[in-house]
């Protein structure tokens, strides 16, 4: 396998700094640089729908949570590792477009909820088909155990960093 851009900035950095262990760089460059081409994939397939990758974050949390798909806004952004006012602008984005709705809290007088709109569920089913297929392209490029070898290992990778429990 050729080298790629990854290898020659590392060797680079290997030649000035020879005391540092480049060796983890290996996998975190790679897992960070393809998390940059998976985001804009998706932010242009999300784009034909009129809806981008943090508007799919929420109305996707909202379509898998229980039927009537309703989620407290603190469910959500915690969920999604977002701030309190980052969910209220992406709520408020939403409402405007009638993917969502809020509605008062059946059981906290002072809470409310957030209701996936039959207009949301169809834009979040459209948009989440559309970029499966380009998902698949990309890891059509493994075979199936390079595929489930990967995904093994970045779920363990990932499990020692949010924690077991949070699955």
């Amino acid at each position: 396998m050729n080298d790629d851009l990854t290898d020659r900035l590392l060797g680079r950095w290997s030649e000035i700094r020879r005391e540092l262990d480049m060796k983890p760089y290996q996998v975190t460059a790679r897992i960070s640089r393809l998390g940059q081409h998976i985001a804009r994939q998706q932010e242009e397939t999300f784009g034909r729908f009129g809806l981008n990758r943090g508007e799919v974050g929420v109305l996707s949390a909202l379509r898998t949570a229980s039927p009537p798909h309703r989620l407290s806004p603190t469910t959500l952004f915690r969920g999604l590792m977002l701030s309190s006012a980052g969910m209220t602008s992406r709520l408020d984005r939403l409402e405007r477009r009638a993917l969502v709705k809020r509605i008062p809290d059946p059981d906290d007088r002072r809470g409310i909820l957030v209701e996936l709109t039959p207009a949301g569920r169809k834009a979040v089913d459209d948009a989440v088909a559309a970029n499966t297929e380009r998902e698949r392209v990309l890891v059509g490029r493994l075979s199936a155990k390079e595929a489930d070898t990967i995904a093994r290992l970045l779920k363990k990778m990932l499990g020692s960093i949010e924690g077991d429990a949070a699955g």
